[in-house]
Order: C-alpha cells, then sequence, then structure tokens
C-alpha cells in the first residue's frame, strides 16, 4: 500500500486509483531563460515519483505544460531584440535537452500553451456563461467572489491576494479578480471572442489537463511557491467551470531549495542554472544530492552539501565495483551469509518509498546493506548466488531511482586491486614496527570507505 501526502488534506492518504491508472500532471517551466537547479529538483522528485509507481504496477500518463507565452517572454523578447515565440521554443528545447541529460525520462506528453488556445478560449467563454467571470476593456476576469472556496487548498483567505502578483486595474470589479485572457494588439496575440490578446497565468493549466485528462484527475504536482495563488486559482476554474470537485484527489509539493541558506535569485548572485550545475558536477551526482532529502522537505545547496553527494555516491557505486570483480573470482563459498540481510535491506526500501516516497530513507537503508556487504566480501563469505542476487535487487532499484550503482568499467575510482593491497602492505609494515596508532588510523579510515581490513 503506498500512502502519498495530499497537501489538500495536509495528512497522508493511502494512493486509491481507478483500475490502477494515475492521470498526473505537473505544473511545467515558463520557457524565456535557461532552467535553474530549482526546477530540475522538482522535476527529478517526480520522476522518481512516477518511476516507482510504475515499478508498483500502475500505469502512469504524465503530463507536463510549457508555458511558452507570458509577460516574462515578452520581456526578455524585446529586450533580445527577438521574436516571442522564437525565443520560447528556443528555451524549450534547452529544457527538454536538461531534462534528458538528468534522466528525467518519464513525462508522456510536453503541452505548449499556444497550442491549446481554442481549449482556452473555450474555457473562459464556459466561466463567461455560468457568471465565473467578464469581460473587461483591457481582458476578461475571473470573479473570485463568485467562488466561495477561493484558496481552500492554501488555506489562505481573499484578502492575501492583494499581496500577490495580481496587478491594479481599474477596469476589475475587485482588485482581486485574476486574468484569464489579456486584450492587446501587439503580436504576438490569439483571436477570441473578446478581441486580441492572449490567455492569463493560470488558465492555460485547467484547459490542457480538461483536454487530456477531463474535468477531474488523480494528481496534480509542482513547486510549494506555486500552491497561492496559482493552484487555488486552478481549483476555482475548473471546479466553477465543471461544477465538479475535487478538480484532484492528490495534491503533492516539493519543498524550496535554497543556495547555502538563502533563496536563490539573481539579485544575491547565487542563481545557478542546470547547464552551470553539469560543469561541476554529473547528473547522477545532483540525482543523488536531490533524493538524500525528502521530496516535501526544504533543500541547502551548496559545495559541502554536493560535496557531500559525490562522496556517498562513490562509495554505493564502489561497492557495486567491488561486488562485480568479486564474481570474477573462482572458488566463491557456499552458504547463505547475506541472504536474509538482502530480503530485510527489500523490505525497509519498499517500506520507505511506499509511505510517501521516502527516498532519503530508503537510501539510508541502502547505505547500510552496502556497509554489510563490504564486510562480508572483505571476509571472503558470499557466496555466487547472493552476490547475483544482490546485483539483481541493486539493478532493479537503478530503474527506480534513476543512477548506476552497479557500474562495470573505469567510471568510478577503483579502491580495490593493486590500491588496497599497497595499502595493506604499508598498514602490515607499520604493524611490525609497532606504529599501532598509524596502523589503526589506516584502518577506520578504510573502515569509513566501507572496506573492512581483519588483522592475521
Amino acid at each position: 500500500m503506498i500512502k502519498v501526502y495530499s497537501t489538500m488534506t495536509r495528512q497522508k492518504e493511502e494512493l486509491k486509483v481507478t483500475n490502477n491508472k494515475i492521470k498526473l500532471f505537473v505544473c511545467g517551466p515558463t520557457v524565456y531563460d535557461y532552467s535553474h537547479i530549482g526546477h530540475a529538483r522538482t522535476y527529478i522528485s517526480f520522476d522518481v515519483i512516477v518511476r516507482y509507481l510504475k515499478h508498483e504496477g500502475y500505469s502512469v500518463f504524465y503530463l507536463q505544460n510549457i508555458t511558452d507565452i507570458d509577460d516574462k517572454i515578452i520581456k526578455r523578447a524585446k529586450e533580445n531584440n527577438e521574436d516571442p515565440l522564437e525565443l520560447s521554443h528556443r528555451f524549450e528545447k534547452e529544457y527538454l535537452k536538461d531534462m534528458e541529460t538528468l534522466n528525467v525520462s518519464n513525462v508522456n506528453f510536453y503541452a505548449r500553451a499556444t497550442e491549446h488556445m481554442n481549449e482556452i478560449i473555450n474555457q473562459i467563454q464556459d466561466l463567461i456563461d455560468k457568471g465565473y467571470a467578464y469581460d473587461t476593456e483591457t481582458g476578461v476576469y475571473f470573479d473570485v467572489s463568485k467562488f466561495e472556496d477561493f484558496g481552500k487548498l492554501s488555506n489562505r483567505n481573499l484578502d492575501d491576494l492583494q499581496n500577490t502578483r495580481i496587478q491594479i486595474d481599474s477596469t476589475k470589479k475587485d482588485p482581486k479578480d485574476f486574468a484569464l485572457w489579456k486584450k492587446q494588439d501587439e503580436q504576438p496575440y490569439w483571436e477570441s471572442p473578446w478581441g486580441n490578446g492572449r490567455p492569463g497565468w493560470h488558465i492555460e493549466d485547467t484547459a490542457i489537463t480538461e483536454a487530456y485528462f477531463g474535468p477531474q484527475y488523480d494528481i496534480h504536482g509542482g513547486g510549494l511557491d506555486l500552491i497561492f495563488p496559482h493552484h487555488d486559482a486552478e481549483i476555482a476554474q475548473m471546479e466553477a467551470s465543471s461544477g465538479k470537485e475535487p478538480l484532484v484527489e492528490y495534491w503533492m509539493h516539493t519543498g524550496f531549495l535554497n543556495v547555502s541558506g538563502e533563496k536563490m535569485s539573481k539579485s544575491l548572485g547565487n542563481f545557478i542554472t542546470i547547464k552551470e550545475l553539469l560543469e561541476i558536477v554529473t547528473p547522477e551526482v545532483y540525482r543523488f544530492f536531490v533524493l538524500s532529502t525528502h521530496y516535501r522537505s526544504p533543500i541547502d545547496f551548496s559545495e559541502d552539501t554536493l560535496k557531500q553527494a559525490e562522496n556517498s555516491l562513490k562509495r554505493i557505486q564502489n561497492t557495486g565495483k567491488i561486488i562485480i570483480d568479486k564474481l570474477t573470482e573462482d572458488n566463491l563459498p557456499e552458504g547463505n551469509v547475506l541472504d536474509e540481510d538482502l530480503e530485510l535491506f527489500k523490505e525497509e526500501f519498499f517500506n520507505a518509498m511506499n509511505n510517501d516516497f521516502n527516498t532519503p530513507i530508503a537510501l539510508s537503508n541502502l547505505f547500510d546493506f552496502t556497509h554489510k556487504i563490504n564486510k562480508a566480501i572483505s571476509s571472503n563469505e558470499v557466496s555466487r548466488n547472493t552476490l547475483n542476487n544482490i546485483v539483481e535487487t541493486f539493478k532493479d532499484i537503478e530503474s527506480i531511482l534513476g543512477f548506476d550503482i552497479i557500474v562495470e568499467d573505469d567510471m568510478v575510482s577503483d579502491v580495490s586491486g593493486d590500491l588496497l593491497n599497497i595499502i595493506t602492505e604499508i598498514r602490515e609494515d607499520l604493524r611490525s614496527k609497532k606504529d599501532w596508532d598509524l596502523a589503526d588510523k589506516i584502518r577506520d579510515e578504510l573502515a569509513n570507505l566501507d572496506i573492512t581490513l581483519e588483522d592475521k
């Protein structure tokens, strides 16, 4: 049984869907610049969630929108003296390249806003017809006073809307009403029953999800910063239009990503794009870094935390290489050493994933198990059959986490073989000279790498 924390109810709930089929929508990027490491944190997290759901037998349709027309896009295009749609589609390609590099591979369809204008216009017209929206000389606006439950996801009231990105417009009935359609005659614009213009911030998501999923679906995901007002607005739009609630059964949100304890922003000089990140670490290291923190928790990016993730991943992959090296040897022992440990590890790993996709606990269990493996292999106690079963299990887990544990080439530094033999010989020389302190220090440092030396 998988339990999911729902932002709406503020508690973990059993995942219940019809016929094991899941419709999942996650808010995609506004493509006016290179994607940053905060985007990567959210999309890696949901990639692993989808991987695990598929592993457990669910059929998942994962939909993501691409906001390819927006105020930010138009502003940046003017600064660059570039066509807005050419700019957005250029950065969309860069975003997709970044996702491919990070092994974010489970999105079934990316839906551009500009390719769903008919659906957007139809939904706006429906809201007007039902009395939830009105037309002015500047645009079409959602009348928040008509939707009594506005703010039910965030537990905030309408007065808070005054502090959001909603702009003051004297043509609106209330300053808190938000735009569904912005009228303008400057390119790019689209024709509509209310005049030329383009969609507001919120309407594209519900128009797109209704087109592919209908008025109700299973899971909606995104960053914590989108809950208010964006996701509250989505709920209001779709439930007002369809007359059905809830819009979705489970709301899932990733926590904030900070850089060295501060919010990431260009003004602070700590804004890091995915491309800049990948100049200093591998994609697998960043995936490991992200998964070392629960998806709902805040995560702090720094050189130290990134280096810690890199070292931790190397330790796990070193164990994988030691296993492969051991399997090349002849005359491995018989017996069932580690068999019970393997079964316990699998139980604990999957229990953690079933508990709201708790990857840090799952990785902690993986660390504990690799320590036992290294100790047993060092003592030459593990049978070939057990090692093969461990490899099979690790391969299975790789498909969930999206990074390699079993590495069979020179991608990982080799702490076995000649190097380990040299270290062992040096330590024996120290012991023969009765330099116990330095010999013990070498033994303890190797133990920190999960390499156990047995004194003769």
